[in-house]
């Protein structure tokens, strides 16, 4: 049973009640602004198992976390990866969904469903075949746009798009990427790109495109209204007058997030990671292998790391990368 007080606040105050874990760094796209286009991948026995991560999962709850969220990499070309969904769908969170990039839904969105995943975000960032090809190095459009419907067929709720903008690549479609979500009534989320490892194929203070700007496109078509929903993640979000759709900015450049963030991830080797743009971390990997009948130990580690968390990361747009490490090593 939960403490009543909060077990996981850090030294600003911050309580954590929001967990996103990475089940793989692997993935079928490489997508430009995530990974290389070579990337060399953790050999199996630094990976912690579906067991592991079903684990934390229940160890985080017990400390008060009320969601979770499952990513990758691409979480849904781990093998077994429904044993760990039908596991985690089981401990009755108030939310726990995944970020995908869709390439597998046309064939497991039912079973995601069935399995006890509450909702998606799907990556989407063009509807141009040739541009998606070129962003994700090896994606196929038309199946990514079968899964986002199969998902949409399948009963799957608070399906959201998020769409990484970058300018004079995709932000001409932005007004074409909202009519996508609004025919059919699900929620899409622009992001500014995160300085997350080095990158060749494009300078990132060439291409940033800032939430204003996305937002100054969106309305000169349609009129958005703030919205008091509050998902738990750092997406705010504005609504539209005549649609159920609603419009979401996660802006780590320009409209800073870190004053009430309540989240922390783990990496699919073990590593609790404070912050996203920082490099503070607690290695729980071999707590977990060294304890596996008991859970105190790793509670305790999970406890003490709240103190590491800072109280904001500093992300810049002129190409100076501070974290080494790439998108798909810690997790969407």
């Amino acid at each position: 049973m939960a403490d009543t007080q909060p077990a996981l606040v850090d030294k600003f105050g911050r309580t954590i009640t929001y967990v996103r874990l990475s089940v793989t760094d692997r993935c079928d796209f490489r997508c430009v602004y995530c990974m290389s286009e070579d990337m060399e991948f953790l050999p199996r026995d630094e990976i912690l198992s579906l067991e592991e991560i079903g684990r934390l999962a229940r160890i985080f709850q017990g400390l008060g976390v009320k969601k979770i969220r499952l990513t990758g990499g691409e979480p849904l070309v781990r093998k077994d990866i429904l044993t760990l969904i039908q596991d985690i769908g089981s401990l009755g969170l108030d939310d726990f969904t995944m970020t995908t990039n869709g390439s597998q839904l046309p064939k497991l969105a039912h079973e995601l469903k069935a399995a006890g995943m509450d909702r998606l975000n799907i990556s989407l960032d063009s509807l141009d075949a040739e541009k998606f090809r070129r962003i994700t190095r090896t994606g196929d459009l038309t199946r990514v746009i079968k899964g986002i419907d199969t998902a949409v067929e399948a009963g799957l709720k608070g399906i959201k798009l998020n769409s990484v903008i970058m300018k004079n690549s995709n932000d001409h479609e932005v007004l074409d990427l909202v009519d996508f979500a609004r025919e059919r009534g699900i929620d899409i989320s622009f992001i500014e790109e995160m300085p997350l490892g080095e990158i060749s194929d494009h300078s990132r203070d060439q291409t940033f495109c800032s939430s204003d700007e996305v937002r100054e496109i969106i309305e000169q078509r349609y009129e958005l209204i703030p919205s008091t929903v509050d998902t738990g993640g750092p997406s705010r979000y504005f609504r539209m007058p005549d649609s159920q759709s609603r419009i979401g900015f996660i802006s780590p450049h320009s409209h800073n997030f870190c004053g009430d963030c309540n989240r922390v991830r783990m990496t699919v080797e073990g590593r609790l990671l404070l912050c996203l743009g920082n490099e503070h971390s607690k290695d729980l990997r071999d707590l977990l292998r060294e304890h596996p009948e008991d859970d105190e130990p790793i509670r305790q580690a999970i406890i003490s790391a709240m103190d590491l968390k800072p109280r904001e990361h500093h992300f810049t747009t002129d190409g100076d990368v501070q974290i080494v490490r790439f998108m798909n090593m810690t997790g969407g």
